[in-house]
């Protein structure tokens, strides 16, 4: 019943991949909500990855550009982050979000799930 589940992490060489999942509960719409990844690597401030509107479109932080993309499956409310060509400094736990209303933010968020990738 927790309103987001994150699954998908995992442990990874630099170079390789990994694919993120986000199941949302049936306390939303979800077509008409924005969904995020958010990510936080240990001693550091959380950091906004990546977003995809109702609409469907889309926006990275320049740091994982051309590698990560976002999408979503409205029919399942589903949200998922492929990851490509990692780093180590991709390491961190990922968060998924969801938004209700512009100027605010997350009204939602899911436990995260550990990605690490080594050398």
């Amino acid at each position: 019943q927790a309103p987001l589940v994150e699954s998908g992490g995992g442990l990874v060489q630099a170079g390789g991949s990994l694919r993120l999942s986000c199941k949302a509960s049936r306390r939303f719409a979800f077509i008409g909500n924005d969904m995020s990844w958010y990510r936080q690597a240990p001693g550091k401030q959380r950091e906004l990855v990546a977003t995809i509107t109702r609409d469907r479109r889309t926006d990275y932080v320049e740091s994982v550009k051309g590698r990560f993309t976002i999408s979503r499956n409205n029919r399942k409310k589903m949200v998922y982050l492929q990851m490509n060509s990692l780093e180590p400094e991709d390491t961190a736990v990922y968060y998924c979000a969801a938004y209700v209303a512009c100027g605010s933010g997350p009204v939602a968020w899911g436990q995260g799930t550990q990605v690490t990738v080594s050398l």
